[in-house]
């Protein structure tokens, strides 16, 4: 169908169980193998090169060769928010979702979506930095005060060079977990590179997953005014 729309061809790609599942392994940003994401999709290799030959297709992914092996992982931190927004709400839509209440588990508190923070410590981060005046929330974004900038300016990010990036500047993330917004674009995900240099997060064993080091309780109560028991 010549006049088929781009949304369809999207749809058909995430369509399929096995690479819907490979597509939610590759959130957190980072690069897996076709061996791995047979894994993940609960399919052979051979199979997987073809979904993730289609996701490469679609644009969805895209692959780099080192050694033996290639690497894939999301094509841009925009097709990982618009995936983790339909995500958000198809689970809103979907009965089944909304009558089951599952308890809390460890990826709900804080972990990776793409390159920033999500889940509650993400939101918490990102309603103090409101509540301080760096931030102020606008229709789809965050816009960074002057107050937000001499504060990003302590912690060694440069505002400025980020507004004169090509990738959006700061971004209202919808939370899947918490149904409220956590900080992404430019500033977001400099925000997640200086807590993993500071030591201020770590990663765990299960993918995306963080943790909070007691550095790092320590310095978001000091600079963004958070305690740990507040992103528990």
């Amino acid at each position: 169908m010549h006049n088929e729309p781009p949304m369809s061809r999207v749809g058909a790609l995430i369509g399929s169980p096995a690479r819907a599942l490979m597509l939610t392994e590759l959130f957190d940003g980072r690069a897996l193998t076709a061996t791995e994401l047979a894994a993940v999709g609960g399919v052979s290799a051979a199979t997987a090169s073809e979904h993730l030959s289609l996701l490469l297709t679609g644009g969805l992914v895209t692959r780099e060769k080192s050694g033996r092996h290639n690497y894939y992982r999301l094509a841009s931190a925009e097709i990982a928010n618009a995936l983790e927004q339909l995500a958000v709400q198809t689970a809103n839509i979907d009965p089944a979702a909304q009558s089951c209440r599952k308890p809390r588990i460890p990826i709900q508190d804080a972990r990776m979506c793409y390159d920033h923070i999500a889940g509650h410590l993400g939101v918490s981060m990102a309603d103090a930095l409101v509540k301080k005046g760096a931030l102020i929330a606008l229709d789809t974004d965050y816009e960074v005060t002057p107050k937000g900038e001499a504060l990003f300016d302590t912690l060694g990010i440069n505002t400025g060079d980020l507004r004169r990036s090509k990738r959006v500047f700061a971004r209202q993330c919808l939370d899947w977990s918490e149904r409220r917004h956590h900080l992404s674009g430019a500033v977001g995900a400099a925000l997640a590179n200086l807590a993993f240099d500071r030591g201020w997060i770590t990663r765990t064993t299960t993918r995306r997953v963080l943790i909070v080091t007691p550095v790092g309780q320590r310095e978001m109560k000091t600079h963004l005014g958070i305690t740990f028991n507040q992103v528990k």
